[in-house]
């Protein structure tokens, strides 16, 4: 009898141990991060533009769209438009850090974390069209750059798409009729790197001034002409100034940005969140490339109507120049191969 009652009693108590425990979980469910089953996560998303206009704030709203969409609410996305940081060194801190999950920076950047063969995107004249550009980035070559950049930063960074920041031009106090017209002009521009080296070897004085100091810059006197698409130096109201007043389509850079994640990060979400981001991905390159291409040729139109003067250029000398130099960063990088195949996608 005392050995069933001692059995009886083991029996009870372990029952209430688990009825406790379901009880605990479901009084608990209000708080917790999960809903339906689906654990909630959120995304930081930043690009370093402040204008709402840009085309990256374009980019990454269609992202937090579609991310939200289909996760049923359990992925949110917070965008920042410059909020966080203006400049790409901060914002990729941020995404080392885990302070931000979702970030846009240039070629140029991403050498100095010494991954020097991404530069290659932004040499001078290497892509004649969008369409050029877009074979290379949407096909094997972006699969390859992609795949280079994770592996070499350990992990730390996952291109998830390319992006563009439109056709950088010439601005600058005089119009450009040939090449000889850049002789002694200050140029705001990389000042180090191929891109200087380029510029410098075409007559002009590279000059390095913040983005967010140039209007003034340009309105003082103090740089002579500067480079950028259209969507982004008539936004900031450059060709209303002294020095800003005169356009020449150079064409010399189809600008390429890379969407990055932490790949380490991005490891440790379900494969279905990964499916997800992906998507978000994909669909916000669609958006930000329908962007910058409508809003070159409305900027374009917009700073005419301004005041603004545009002239067309003979950029085959331009292009020439720009052939050995491409050569030798190439080699320099070892990535001749990637320059080639680049080449022959023309």
């Amino acid at each position: 009898m005392k050995k069933l009652f001692s059995l009886s009693f083991v029996l009870l108590l372990a029952l209430s141990v688990v009825l406790a425990g379901c009880s605990s979980k479901e009084s608990s469910g209000g708080g917790s991060d999960k809903e339906g089953g689906a654990e909630k996560i959120k995304i930081v998303a930043a690009h370093n533009q402040t204008s709402p206009d840009n085309p990256y704030q374009v980019g990454l709203l269609k992202f937090k769209e579609v991310a939200e969409s289909k996760s049923n609410g359990n992925i949110e996305v917070e965008v920042h438009a410059g909020t966080i940081g203006t400049e790409e060194s901060e914002l990729v801190e941020k995404l080392k850090l885990g302070a931000a999950d979702v970030v846009l920076v240039s070629p140029g950047f991403m050498t100095q974390t010494g991954i020097k063969e991404v530069d290659l995107l932004a040499l001078p004249y290497l892509f004649d069209s969008y369409e050029h550009w877009g074979k290379v980035v949407d096909g094997e070559i972006g699969e390859e750059m992609a795949k280079l950049v994770n592996e070499k930063s350990n992990n730390d960074f996952k291109i998830v798409g390319y992006w563009s920041a439109g056709v950088r031009h010439y601005y600058g106090k005089k119009p450009i009729e040939k090449m000889e017209d850049l002789k002694g002009l200050t140029y705001r521009t990389q000042t180090s790197g191929v891109v200087a080296d380029y510029w410098k070897q075409a007559g002009a004085i590279p000059t390095s001034i913040a983005w967010g100091e140039l209007y003034q810059a340009l309105q003082q006197n103090v740089v002579d002409s500067s480079e950028n698409s259209y969507p982004y130096f008539v936004q900031q109201n450059h060709h209303k100034t002294k020095n800003g007043k005169y356009i020449t389509e150079t064409g010399h850079d189809y600008t390429t940005r890379f969407l990055l994640v932490n790949g380490k990060k991005f490891d440790s979400y379900t494969k279905e969140q990964q499916e997800i981001i992906l998507e978000a991905a994909k669909a916000s390159v669609e958006a930000e490339r329908e962007s910058v291409f409508a809003q070159e040729e409305e900027y374009k139109e917009k700073a005419i109507a301004e005041g603004a003067e545009v002239n067309e250029i003979d950029r085959a000398p331009f292009i020439k120049l720009a052939e050995p130099i491409q050569e030798k960063a190439a080699k320099e990088m070892g990535a001749d191969q990637l320059l080639e195949k680049i080449r022959s996608l023309k």
